[in-house]
């Protein structure tokens, strides 16, 4: 860990000039006290880094110090530096890796492509803290040590012992074997097998994780985008799930989509709006995401939900049917 530190030092040194110890300290997530360590660690090496006394003053690494990597080109280099800013860079806790990664290629590449490639990615903004509505999305939260602990086992192919809150279930400990971790939405699950049977765990919901030394039960290779498929096929074809035929304003779409689990069909209807066919949780979940929408949207199918939209609206107006 800590010759990552020095290597993320350096970098730091060379693509922003003079710093000072608090700044890297901050930078680097450590004590300044731990900085001056690594700065007198560097000098022993024979790395050029001096102290620059004064108001104004720091730690600074000689002109010219440094390699370069001709092998990216000025759009690749873009397309790293863009996908770093993304909200994914803390997807499966890697958001410092990341950081680390995005200093080392910056400060590889030639003059002529950092100057351009970053002046480029400064335009390019992917998936912001929140839209034009300044809604903000709902992301889970994932405590680090337990993410690393999960990924660890995952990617060693060990088995897991985790403490899992299911829904409507007291927490319970459970030992699985670990397959594979995806994110949907900013929704990380861990995808595994227990008892041979096969298990998909919500991350937010497992609020302790130990990698076991023993070995998981599982195939050498893996096609996690068929697993998937397979498990969301299964999990809406099962337990309350209800699935709705809607008409709908196509200004309204992406709204019903943010809620809904999963659109089986969509075309267009005669009058221009849309006309999908959408899975919720259950009838409750559907009544309440077709509320939101109002006029703009109706449901054709089942019968009940209309019944129960219906009911609901007429509550709603014998309630503001007269002045108070």
């Amino acid at each position: 860990m800590r010759a990552d530190r020095l290597v993320s030092l350096v970098l730091l040194l060379r693509q922003r000039g003079r710093l000072t110890a608090e700044t890297l300290a901050r930078e680097l997530e450590v004590s300044t006290r731990t900085v001056l360590r690594d700065i007198e660690a560097l000098s022993a090496a024979g790395v050029p880094v001096h102290a620059e006394r004064g108001r104004h003053g720091g730690f600074a690494l000689l002109p010219g110090f440094r390699t370069e990597l001709t092998g990216l080109n000025h759009d690749e280099a873009l397309a790293v530096l863009t996908a770093g800013s993304a909200r994914g860079e803390q997807v499966f806790g890697l958001g410092s890796a990341l950081a680390s990664a995005m200093r080392k290629v910056v400060d590889a590449l030639p003059d002529s492509h950092r100057v351009s490639a970053s002046d480029a990615a400064q335009r390019l903004l992917v998936e912001p803290e929140t839209d034009l509505l300044s809604r903000r999305p709902v992301t889970d939260e994932v405590p680090g040590t337990t993410m690393v602990e999960v990924r660890r086992a995952v990617l060693a192919g060990r088995k897991l012992r985790i403490h899992y809150a299911a829904t409507g279930q007291a927490p319970q400990w459970r030992t699985v074997d670990p397959i594979g971790l995806v994110t949907v939405r900013d929704v990380a699950y861990l995808l595994a097998t227990r008892s041979g049977e096969d298990r998909t765990y919500r991350l937010s919901r497992v609020l302790a994780a130990e990698e076991l030394p023993e070995p998981a039960q599982r195939p050498d290779r893996v096609d996690l985008d068929r697993i998937w498929r397979e498990r969301s096929a299964r999990f809406l074809s099962g337990g309350d799930h209800i699935t709705v035929l809607i008409r709908m304003n196509p200004a309204r779409r992406e709204e019903l989509l943010d809620t809904a689990l999963a659109v089986r069909a969509e075309e267009p209807d005669a009058d221009g709006w849309l006309r999908l066919e959408v899975t919720f949780q259950d009838a409750r979940h559907a009544e309440w995401a077709l509320w939101q929408l109002s006029t703009d949207a109706e449901a054709l199918t089942p019968q009940s939900l209309r019944t129960l939209l219906r009911e609901r609206a007429a509550a709603i107006a014998a309630r503001y049917a007269d002045s108070p």
